[in-house]
């Protein structure tokens, strides 16, 4: 096979380059200036994605000789595989190939007659000489077939509706030939390289699918440098390129790219600014298609309509392309040696067999948007066009909403006279009140949807008008998307911040994602990452954001985070206004600990909350942080340990700390450690020292035994003690050390107003105790929990009379899982009745039954002081709950 014929055949001139229709295939290969999009198989990750070509020839290589290349419109196939093409007939790549052939499926489709693939060779391929073609047919395994454009195919592959043939000299329809190919009847052993856009014609194939994604920042990068030959102008396009387009999926193609670098390159060159939204790049488009045309006012205004009209009919029908007959009925008769410069038109204009298309679904939704705003008729509204086109456009409304806006739409009215007043208003209303409804929802997509006509509209004041005070935009938007983060950062920037960032549940926060968010992150009071994972490049902008930002509260709680990531984000952390911070189950270690040391005593942090429960620091970590205490910079208030893998070990270091005089921690929660009772005891020293200041301690399940009761009373008759809630829930306190505590709580002055014994072994002498302390007149305790000791009627019947004493202090009682009964219900009631303090009352999980009801609803309906009594899972049937329904405080 000759390949020089090969070449001239695949690289002669075609056409011209065009704004929309992009630079030619030949050009692009003739000047070298090819560059490979990436492709993918399954899920798509950016890291070491494979070129097209790459994927290819890894394909043809295996034992599946047909390889499918999928990709959108203009993301690079018609170019990739004309290449490949070339590289063979160049020597450079498939010499394993004695022939390839190339053939497109919209010269296919003028194929009427019946063909043999010989036929079909020599008609396509004029140049490979007939006497050749016996050698084609005896060795399969030689050739390559590359077949481009199966989305244009007009006819169907379905083998079941075909009869296939399976000889090269059997003249048969061109879908049936084609089908017999690719269904390997005909010529089996033969390899094929087939590209499309994703069509219904792939269900019929088999075949190694390759997605071609096109172009990432890198290659764009690449591209964009090649575009232009000064570096200065090509980083100033490739920096502007990325902000205001980058994040949209059709930047990916390499076509897309080549429009946008033919609007920069005069904008750059006379010093004009260049377009910050899609909507205005469309109009610098349009604008400079209409120019090279020389119509007046009311030419260019009926050529646009007729657009429109046929931008309308290929949406709704979804068809691709019209014929010229339709292009007739859509008022092109004066138009027809100027539509190339808007159109793609396939075949000869003077041929009633051409069709014509729109280069992209891009540039017919901007038609369509446009012609809506310059048609005369008032009836059509904005919210009628939207819904007519709702299945076959996506950017629409994006480009009605830029175009809505003066500033943006006066370089087109120059050339296309005003807009119709009336549609621009009604297109307002519409989207005013639409995005008012859809921002006091709790759908987020309709948010995202509202943040992006916003940001289309490019108006400052439109936004603060429409997203008023009723707007819920703190529900959570995690699922943004890199096209999303966008308009949402120009929003919470036009508003001058927001009180909540919330993105939980953000599946994969990347670089650029936080790198476009990071104004808004710096805007906002609170940022809310809980359940979300940060891939490593987006930690910088986090701190970034933080270091220079207004943010007072960060949530970052099962966000994975790691070491390294928290290094990264205490650059930060170091120097900023950020007052809590979470970061429960972050997969933080000992090594942690040190950068969290640097954040706290900075002597510029201001942290007062600091929550690393359920992160396996250790003693040793733990014993850094309490170098920490000891520093006059540090502001620490609250700090939560839970489950951190602490023991007594690290017990006598933070008790130093506590009572150190530097130390401002008031509230401690060391719930779900091993402390054991030793640890309990080193604490206890500082519990008593001048110095603590500490007013809350939890040891929820720490394996403490009633052994360490006795430090805890010596601790709480201390005159220096400051401790109001003591957390001691599922410990094995016992009898004995229960009665220890009481006899502290009895101390005139002892602080404690809260107190938590639930699950403690207690017995029904604790009981009696705790009563007759609650009314001693000296206890200040406020709230007490002693659930689930099993202790029944006769025990919990001591609290009750100390409800209804006026000594008692109590506001909530929690009595869950003590095994209640029907014989309490006229103690409860009466002790409701008689207290002037009790406010909430738990009482799940016991054995109360219909017949307590009508009691109970009594009792509460007739209470001013109760707020809230809470019976779920007693024995209740569902003939009562109409009853208790009537009384909206209890809970069942």
């Amino acid at each position: 096979m000759d390949k020089d014929s090969v070449l001239i055949h695949i690289l002669k001139s075609k056409g011209t380059p065009t704004l929309l229709g992009g630079d030619l295939p030949f050009r692009v290969i003739n000047d070298n200036k090819y560059i490979s999009p990436l492709s993918a198989e399954g899920e798509v990750r950016e890291e070491n994605l494979p070129t097209v070509d790459q994927a290819i020839h890894t394909a043809l290589s295996g034992e599946n000789k047909t390889v499918i290349l999928i990709g959108s419109e203009g993301s690079g196939k018609t170019t990739t595989v004309e290449k490949l093409v070339v590289d063979w007939a160049k020597g450079v790549h498939l010499q394993n190939f004695e022939y390839v052939f190339h053939f497109r499926f919209k010269d296919l489709n003028a194929c009427e007659d019946a063909l043999s693939l010989e036929t079909l060779i020599q008609r396509c391929h004029h140049y490979f000489p007939p006497q050749s073609i016996h050698l084609v047919l005896q060795k399969p395994e030689d050739v390559l077939f590359v077949f481009d454009g199966l989305n244009e195919c007009k006819y169907s592959l379905d083998p079941s509706v075909l009869t296939l043939c399976c000889h090269p000299t059997q003249a048969v329809s061109v879908d049936c030939l084609v089908a017999s190919l690719l269904h390997r009847s005909l010529l089996k052993g033969a390899a094929v390289v087939l590209a499309t856009r994703p069509t219904a014609n792939l269900k019929f194939l088999s075949g190694s699918q390759v997605k071609v994604l096109g172009f990432l920042k890198p290659q764009r990068k690449a591209f964009v440098n090649c575009f232009f030959t000064d570096a200065a102008a090509a980083n100033k396009a490739l920096m502007h390129m990325e902000r205001s387009l980058g994040f949209y999926d059709f930047c990916t193609s390499p076509r897309f790219c080549w429009t946008v670098c033919s609007v920069y390159k005069p904008l750059i060159d006379s010093g004009g600014k260049l377009p910050e939204t899609l909507s205005q790049l469309f109009v610098d488009i349009l604008v400079g298609l209409i120019q090279t045309l020389w119509l007046s006012q009311a030419e260019g205004t009926e050529l646009v309509l007729a657009l429109g009209r046929m931008a309308s009919h290929c949406s709704v029908e979804q068809h691709l392309s019209c014929t010229k007959a339709q292009m007739y009925s859509f008022g092109f008769q004066q138009f027809l040696t100027s539509v190339d410069t808007f159109l793609r038109v396939d075949g000869e204009m003077e041929s009633d067999t051409c069709v014509l298309s729109f280069h992209s679904q891009l540039i017919q939704e901007f038609i369509l948007a446009l012609s809506f705003f310059l048609g005369k008729m008032t009836y059509t509204s904005a919210e009628k066009i939207l819904k007519k086109h709702e299945d076959g456009t996506k950017f629409l409304d994006v480009f009605l909403s830029g175009l809505s806006e003066p500033t943006q739409r006066r370089p087109l009215e120059k050339f296309l006279g005003d807009f119709n007043p009336d549609r621009v208003k009604d297109f307002k209303q519409w989207f005013k009140s639409s995005s008012e409804e859809a921002l006091q929802g709790y759908n987020a997509d309709e948010h995202y949807r509202c943040f992006r006509l916003l940001h289309q509209a490019q108006n400052e004041s439109l936004v603060k008008e429409i997203i008023n005070s009723s707007a819920r935009i703190g529900l959570s938007y995690g699922s943004l998307t890199l096209q999303d983060c966008v308009p949402w950062s120009y929003v919470v920037t036009c508003l001058g911040g927001t009180k909540s960032l919330n993105l939980y549940n953000t599946k994969n926060l990347t670089e650029e994602m936080a790198e476009v968010l990071a104004p808004a992150m710096s805007l906002s009071l609170k940022i809310v990452l809980q359940r979300s994972f940060l891939s490593t490049g987006a930690v910088p902008h986090l701190a970034s954001a933080l270091n220079r930002g207004i943010t007072t509260e960060l949530d970052l709680s099962y966000s994975r985070l790691g070491d390294e990531k928290f290094k990264i984000l205490c650059t930060g952390l170091r120097d900023c206004k950020i007052q809590e911070l979470c970061l429960q189950s972050c997969n933080l270690t000992e090594e942690s600990c040190e950068d969290l040391v640097s954040v706290l005593t900075s002597g510029t942090s201001q942290l007062c909350l600091l929550v690393m429960s359920f992160n396996k620091i250790g003693d040793q970590g733990f014993a850094k942080l309490c170098d920490a205490l000891h520093s006059p910079h540090c502001k620490l208030q609250e700090l939560k340990l839970d489950g951190c893998d602490l023991t007594e070990a690290s017990m006598k270091v933070f008790s130093a700390a506590l009572r150190s005089g530097q130390s401002e921690l008031k509230k401690v929660i060391l719930a779900r450690n091993t402390m054991d009772d030793s640890g309990v005891e080193a604490l206890c020293v500082s519990l008593q020292h001048p110095l603590c200041k500490l007013q809350s301690l939890n040891l929820y399940t720490c394996q403490l035994t009633g052994a360490c009761c006795s430090h805890l009373k010596e601790a709480l008759m201390s005159e220096y003690c400051t401790l109001s809630e003591l957390e001691l829930s599922v410990n094995d306190l016992g009898q004995e050390g229960a009665l220890l505590l009481c006899q502290a709580l009895r101390r005139p002055g002892c602080p404690l107003e809260k107190l938590g014994l639930t699950r403690c072994e207690l017995t029904r002498p604790v009981f009696e105790e705790l009563g007759s302390v609650l009314k001693s007149g000296t206890s200040q305790l406020k709230s007490l929990s002693v659930g689930l000791n099993k202790v029944g009627d006769q025990g919990v019947k001591h609290l009750w009379d100390a409800v209804a004493h006026p000594s008692c202090l109590l506001e909530e009682l929690d009595v869950e899982m003590t095994q209640l009964t029907n014989a309490c219900v006229e103690d409860l009631c009466t002790a409701i009745r008689a207290s002037k303090t009790l406010k909430k009352l738990e009482m799940r999980n016991n054995s109360l039954t219909d017949a307590s009801i009508p009691a109970l609803v009594q009792v509460m309906q007739d209470s001013h002081g109760m707020q809230e009594m809470n019976l779920k899972y007693n024995d209740f049937s569902e003939d009562l709950f109409e009853m208790l329904d009537k009384c909206t405080k209890i809970i069942y």
